[in-house]
């Protein structure tokens, strides 16, 4: 007998598109629809995520109407207990929807999904894996998960749960996310041009980019310290800093802050605020090199499309980034939070036209050889099918209840 197809949701609220976001979709349409049948499950539809997961043709249906627990939650007993109430409908309704959808396992990507569907799957009755990609020390991976997760996986060894309530190591695995290989290289001459023209900048300009979400954890403001040391040595160095993405949802908007410490520093004419941009290739193809001044980086995306695209890489050695970059073979890795700590590997791949073209092909070829899609897609269906005992048993057995002969 051909064993059923194992039924995976995937919860996100749907109002931001970031990194994890991105992964997941690899994963999802990567699964084997022989084996797997996934579920993308929005809490909020008509958004940017909506539109992302579409145009990829990815399966969506809305969640049920839940109302989360905010972070402001008053904390006064009246407050606890009508947060407590609120949680306990928000999880009987989840656990329904789960068990009328016949899902057999829940994939959750960030922390408030976490949070709000782990109990929920486990008294469904289906699995839950939790995907970990932030602070090892954050409190769900190191309470909820410990007791409520079947199994954790971490996009890398700095992200693993820090101090767990009860051991884990039997149920972490570390897999570090997806990475579609380029077909081909973008043309840089051109990449370089088009910004040079969109900005109307010299035509030997030379660009360094800082490329994500605009947060505190990634350091933006280090980005436009860093482009400020190197001018401080070469004030006549034709360099641009381009920064794309944008400020997070429902934070306070950082564009601003960056766009006064460059003022502060006299060099607003020389860093540009380029917002969100997609495809990223021709981003990572108009750069000298990109310059991660984030910290506790638990495995950056961006890090691995720039060695992918022959992009040279200049990375704080903190966090998930000494993981991915052999310092002086496939990057540089510097100190976190020294803006000054940039300028010698600036200078050496902005002046040694040899330096740039080692670098370069020694990263691509190893992004090559160790980040490929098909490797996490094949690590997760194990865990997936490692899970479920490779069938679906309970629901199964609850469809052979439901035959005219069993009745």
């Amino acid at each position: 007998m051909s064993l059923r197809k194992i039924v995976i949701a995937f919860p996100f609220v749907g109002d931001d598109l970031g990194g994890s976001h991105i992964s997941a979709a690899g994963l999802i349409a990567g699964l084997d629809r022989e084996r797997f049948e996934p579920i993308v499950v929005l809490h909020k539809g008509g958004l940017v995520l909506e539109d992302y997961f579409k145009a990829r043709g990815l399966p969506l249906t809305l969640a049920p109407e839940v109302a989360f627990i905010s972070r402001g939650e008053r904390r006064d007993r009246a407050g606890r207990m009508a947060a407590g109430l609120r949680f306990l409908r928000m999880t009987a309704k989840l656990a329904r929807f789960l068990r009328d959808h016949k899902v057999d396992l829940v994939h959750t990507n960030d922390g408030q999904m976490h949070a709000t569907w782990a109990l929920a799957a486990r008294l469904s009755g289906a699995k839950l894996l939790w995907h970990h990609r932030g602070d090892p020390r954050a409190w769900g991976v190191n309470v909820l998960a410990p007791l409520l997760a079947n199994h954790i996986v971490t996009v890398s060894k700095f992200v693993e749960p820090a101090k767990p309530i009860v051991p884990v190591r039997h149920k972490t695995t570390v897999l570090h996310s997806p990475f579609d290989h380029p077909p081909a290289l973008p043309d840089r001459d051109a990449c370089r041009r088009h910004y040079v023209d969109e900005l109307q900048l010299r035509a030997d300009t030379r660009f360094v980019g800082y490329v994500g979400t605009l947060t505190e954890r990634k350091r933006p403001l280090r980005f436009v310290e860093a482009v400020h040391a190197f001018l401080q040595h070469h004030p006549d160095f034709p360099i641009a800093g381009l920064i794309f993405g944008r400020s997070a949802t429902n934070v306070p908007s950082l564009e601003g802050v960056v766009g006064k410490r460059a003022d502060e520093l006299g060099i607003s004419d020389r860093i540009h605020l380029m917002g969100f941009r997609s495809p990223v290739a021709p981003c990572m193809g108009a750069l000298d090199a990109l310059l991660v001044t984030a910290v506790n980086e638990p495995f950056g995306r961006t890090l691995i499309e720039a060695m992918l695209l022959e992009t040279p890489v200049i990375a704080t050695n903190h966090g998930g980034n000494p993981e991915a970059i052999d310092d002086g073979a496939t990057g540089y890795l510097v100190e976190a939070d020294r803006p000054e700590a940039f300028v010698a590997p600036l200078e050496r791949l902005l002046f040694d036209p040899n330096e740039w073209a080692r670098i370069s092909t020694a990263a691509r070829q190893n992004a090559l050889r160790k980040y490929g899609s098909r490797a996490h897609i094949d690590g997760i269906s194990r865990l997936y099918e490692k899970l479920l005992g490779r069938r679906a048993k309970h629901h199964d057995r609850l469809d052979r209840m439901a035959l005219p002969g069993n009745r």
